[in-house]
């Protein structure tokens, strides 16, 4: 069997339960590859387990060789919940399953997404996730998203609808003739789901003249997360993230962002929040971590983002990497 090669730094934490791992280091482990999953009901060993979050994704519309399309998966007694499906993030799950042992987030075990707002970098592998072996999907996918969702789903159907007549009406067993079908909610702001003590938030958020975005509040019975999704500065997201275990913030480094065009900058401060904003907030919020994701670095160094912020704040924070998995401890 085909292997995939991941470089992986155990002394970061896989073996000792440190808060956060990364997927990238010094040792090289083998995967495996192209192996079929089905799983009726979670494991007493996933139900008992505590909440992590992975990060599959922390990249921009930019195309990047290090970092997928944004996603960030929320792993709770046997389910994985994702918050948005940019481009790369059903590889980066299915990476993730292997890595970290979690079976959950095999593509077509993934129950669940929350779509923060419909740019494309936030769902271009919705798609995938919802047809990647749909044929042996227990369920259908379940997607929340901001107005026009249904739009979305119905239009990924129509392009799966001629593999799926080949596959249904063919020699093909088809266990679930229904699994490529998308089950979507529209958001409304409040609580949006609550499940295994899982309860999900939906809370306004600021980008600009794309509306309405969200935010999104996890809490778990030993975690509390603030997803901000795309936003400018906002003192909602700030009342939501008061004492927060983990708050992923997207963030624009203020220097990269002056060497744009002022019609850029423009743009970028009325959708985006600049690393010197998200200090102002996180000094209101005072999360316990403060984990930065989606950023624009315009030509800096990434580590320049945390100078700017640790300038001015002096509270924990993390450049967030693909593949790392935070926990609330």
């Amino acid at each position: 069997m085909k292997t995939l090669l991941i470089l992986i730094a155990f002394a970061t934490g896989l073996v000792n339960c440190r808060t956060s791992t990364t997927g990238l280091g010094e040792f090289a482990i083998s995967l495996p590859s192209a192996r079929i999953e089905v799983r009726e009901i979670p494991t007493h060993r996933e139900m008992q387990a505590g909440t992590k979050v992975v990060v599959l994704g922390t990249g921009t519309p930019i195309p990047d060789a290090h970092r997928a399309g944004p996603s960030i998966a929320v792993i709770h007694k046997g389910n994985s919940y994702l918050f948005d499906a940019g481009a790369g993030a059903v590889r980066q799950a299915t990476i993730a399953r292997y890595l970290y042992d979690i079976p959950s987030l095999y593509p077509s075990q993934i129950c669940c997404v929350f779509l923060s707002h419909l740019h494309s970098d936030h769902t271009l592998d919705l798609s995938e996730l919802a047809h990647t072996l749909w044929w042996r999907r227990r369920n259908p996918l379940l997607v929340w998203g901001p107005l026009g969702i249904s739009r979305i789903s119905s239009a990924i159907t129509d392009m799966i609808a001629i593999d799926a007549d080949f596959r249904i009406n063919g020699l093909q067993p088809v266990a679930n003739s229904e699994g490529f079908k998308i089950q979507d909610t529209t958001i409304e702001p409040g609580i949006i789901l609550y499940r295994d003590d899982l309860q999900v938030e939906a809370f306004l958020a600021n980008h600009g003249d794309i509306s309405p975005a969200y935010g999104f509040k996890i809490v778990t019975d030993d975690i509390s997360i603030v997803i901000s999704g795309d936003t400018a500065f906002s003192d909602l997201i700030a009342e939501k993230s008061a004492g927060v275990d983990l708050l992923f913030h997207e963030v624009i480094s203020r220097s990269g962002l002056e060497r744009n065009s002022p019609a850029f900058q423009r743009y970028h401060n009325s959708v985006h929040t600049t690393s010197d904003e998200l200090a102002r907030l996180a000094n209101v919020a005072r999360p316990k971590k403060l984990i930065l994701y989606h950023g624009l670095f315009y030509g800096t160094k990434e580590t320049t983002v945390l100078d700017e912020i640790k300038e001015l704040y002096d509270g924990e924070v993390i450049l967030a990497s693909d593949l790392d998995v935070f926990t609330g401890k």
